[in-house]
Order: C-alpha cells, then sequence, then structure tokens
C-alpha cells in the first residue's frame, strides 16, 4: 500500500460501539498497533491514560465529540468515522471542532489511506481538510448534492482562513 510506512507501528485507538466495526478496522489497519473501545468511559480512560497517535472516533453511541475534544488536548490526531451523523452540518461541526478528517463508514475500507493523507498532510505541515475536500468533494456533491452545495463555499472560506 502506498504510504503504509507512515502507518507502521502508529498507535491507534478505535471507538465504535459496534463490534464488528471495531474487528474490521483491526483487521484493516493491521501495520498499526491497535486498541479498541467499545464505549465512551473505556475510551476516555484509555485517552487519558495512555499515549495514541490517532484516535478514529464514532460520533452516535460514544459521545464522540466529548472524545474529540479529549483527544485534541491530548494532541491526539482524530478522525470521524461515522454512518448515523453523516450529514454536512456534521462534518462542518467536526472540522469546527478540530478533526483532522471525517470518513463516512461506508468508505471504511480505504481507512488506512484516509489516515494516511492525515499524516502525510501533518508531515508537510498542511491542513488535512484539503486532502478530505479531494477526497470526497464529488461524493458529497453526489450524496448530498445542493444541501453541499450552498455549503461548500462557506466551507472553503473557513478552510482557507485556517490555512493562513
Amino acid at each position: 500500500m502506498k504510504g503504509e510506512y507512515l502507518l507502521k507501528s502508529k498507535r491507534v485507538l478505535i471507538v465504535d460501539d459496534e463490534p464488528e466495526v471495531l474487528e474490521t478496522l483491526e483487521e484493516i489497519l493491521y501495520m498499526c498497533d491497535v486498541t479498541k473501545a467499545h464505549s465512551f468511559h473505556e475510551a476516555k480512560e484509555l485517552l487519558k491514560n495512555e499515549s495514541f497517535d490517532i484516535a478514529v472516533l464514532d460520533i452516535m453511541g460514544v459521545d464522540g465529540y466529548t472524545l474529540l475534544k479529549i483527544a485534541i488536548n491530548r494532541k491526539v490526531i482524530s478522525v470521524i468515522l461515522t454512518a448515523h451523523a453523516l450529514s454536512v452540518e456534521d462534518t462542518i461541526a467536526s472540522f469546527e471542532k478540530g478533526a483532522n478528517f471525517y470518513v463516512p463508514k461506508e468508505k471504511m475500507s480505504d481507512i488506512a489511506s484516509y489516515l494516511n493523507d492525515v499524516l502525510e498532510a501533518k508531515e508537510k505541515g498542511q491542513t488535512s481538510w484539503w486532502w478530505w475536500l479531494d477526497r470526497f468533494g464529488s461524493y458529497y456533491d453526489r450524496k448530498f448534492n445542493s444541501e453541499w452545495r450552498d455549503k461548500k463555499g462557506e466551507f472553503l472560506e473557513r478552510l482557507k482562513c485556517r490555512a493562513l
């Protein structure tokens, strides 16, 4: 896999209330040192007491936004992975709250590539959200149609301001 070396041996916390999602992600991220958490409380304790390079957080069922705040305070790269909260509003909220990437669960099979994007952007001193836009811009155009097009300009302006 291209760029797999960036993920090799990274400590990754995966938080989701769906056991099959945790198992699938652990298999996909075989090159990483993966720790799984099934609940908010379990993830909160892990974030507070252990060191991680990356946290992959669900929003629903595990209070992902509170975990995002904890992860950011601990300087852990944070990626949102969601199905039920897949919306333009939650995407923008994740960006605003400091997540490094936002991935629809239906695209979970490519999570290693997305995590690599985030690590590569960080290595280059760039925001990973430009990479996100490259990966998911056309997907959002198709999935959310006018709802995304109406907010896309505002999102791009926010992104440009953050990049300055």
